[in-house]
């Protein structure tokens, strides 16, 4: 299952992204918001990553906001997330293959529905290469723990 979540910049892209979603039966878990009324990004990335880290949601999560920088920034305060904003299906795949991202940050206002369904397209079809790549997460996991 994946977490959905958005704030009112990101909502009308992410009602998109759930049909989409549902298209391809796949399962996901919608965390807000649940209109266009302004509400703070971080209240949103909070219960998606909580989710996500507590395996409620073990497929990782979605969050979307007018540019996905500001829930690129709250989501990776959470421990255990590790978030990265794609712009594009390139993106997606090697934040996968190479980071190993559990939760993917979009901006409604910067791509449109086709490149939203790539980038999480190329999330889900790709694995994490490991070896190399795992060095790299253990040193960031340092980080985090320190």
């Amino acid at each position: 299952m994946i977490a959905i979540g958005c704030d009112h910049g990101g909502y009308i892209l992410k009602e998109q992204i759930k049909q989409y979603l549902s298209d391809k039966n796949i399962e996901y878990k919608d965390f807000g918001t649940y209109s266009q009324e302004s509400i703070d990004y971080p209240d949103v990335a909070k219960p998606v990553c909580e989710a996500v880290v507590n395996g409620e949601c073990k497929d990782g999560g979605i969050l979307i906001c007018g540019t996905g920088i500001g829930m690129s920034i709250a989501a990776n305060k959470i421990k255990g997330i590790r978030a990265a904003l794609c712009s594009n299906g390139y993106t997606a795949k090697m934040t996968k293959q190479h980071n190993n991202a559990n939760v993917i940050c979009m901006g409604a206002r910067v791509i449109g529905n086709e490149i939203a369904f790539d980038i999480i397209d190329q999330w889900l079809n790709n694995d994490f290469m490991g070896g190399r790549h795992q060095n790299r997460l253990d040193k960031i996991d340092a980080l985090e723990n320190k």
